[in-house]
């Protein structure tokens, strides 16, 4: 599975493309960010499939516990207020994921390093692309 790989702050972050299959497993991410020695793996929101999106489901639950247990940081990129819009459960999930540090559902990657660099002192020194 191909990945960009961000520095941000001290941060390594695992980035997947856009384009690829659904993620069912969280042994997927959790493999690619020891693989990277990453803390974060960022996953477009098109990659979950509208089953993540449905909390009856358990994908979701499923997916940000293990992270969570493994301590490997989760952030969903992309355009999700389609399915916000159509659940009341999902909205309070992403509002109160958001006020944490383990999951995040962000616009891009530009929101992600904004907000990374917002929480931590500044350095100084810009983002890194490896």
């Amino acid at each position: 599975m191909s990945a960009h790989i961000l520095d941000v702050e001290g941060l390594r972050i695992v980035e997947l493309p856009a384009e690829g299959p659904l993620l069912r497993e969280a042994a997927d991410l959790l493999g690619l960010a020891w693989e990277h020695q990453a803390s974060m793996v960022a996953v477009p929101a098109a990659r979950l499939g509208d089953d993540f999106f449905t909390l009856s489901t358990g994908i979701a639950g499923e997916l940000v516990q293990k992270c969570v247990n493994y301590r490997v940081r989760l952030t969903i990129l992309g355009d999700i207020s389609g399915h916000v819009a159509n659940s009341r459960a999902l909205k309070g999930f992403v509002y109160e994921s958001n006020l944490g540090n383990h999951l995040w559902f962000l616009e891009d990657r530009e929101a992600l390093v904004a907000r990374l660099t917002r929480r931590s002192p500044s350095s100084g020194a810009a983002p890194t692309q490896g």
